[in-house]
């Protein structure tokens, strides 16, 4: 898909607010208990992050599996994400589809809550790259 300076910047911006929002969905369901559904809503919220971070660099995934590689290989590869950024996508969407897809299995707050404070920082973390490329 080839972007215009300022769709990519629209997109990238939109994106990066999906994953704030996304995030703050996923801290009120696990307030109130659904921990299966707060491991749906940080991964997305995550995943969001790193879809406007390839957006932003013009790099093309087009499966969440897609995703997950690019970050590892391009990001992780170049030391601009950590190890454990990778890592913690990865399974971030194994607990998705376990969550989403398995039966008689849910998430609980010890799996979940700790999880928390990592996706924030892995989107705060992505929004910094991004605001550094833009002033580059």
């Amino acid at each position: 898909m080839t972007l215009k300076p300022e769709e990519r910047k629209a997109i990238v911006a939109y994106r990066l607010d999906k994953s704030k929002e996304t995030l703050e969905e996923g801290k009120t369901v696990g307030k109130i208990g659904y921990w299966s559904l707060a491991a749906n809503r940080l991964y997305y919220a995550a995943y969001y992050a790193c879809i406007a971070l390839l957006i932003d660099r013009g790099i093309e995934a087009s499966t969440h599996k897609g995703t997950i590689r690019m970050i590892g290989y391009t990001f992780v590869k170049d030391n601009i994400l950590r190890p454990e950024d990778s890592q913690l996508l990865g399974r971030l969407f194994s607990m998705r589809q376990t969550g989403d897809y398995e039966d008689l299995f849910d998430w609980t707050e010890d799996d979940v809550y700790p999880l928390i404070p990592k996706v924030t920082e892995l989107i705060n973390r992505i929004e910094k790259i991004i605001q550094e490329n833009a002033q580059l």
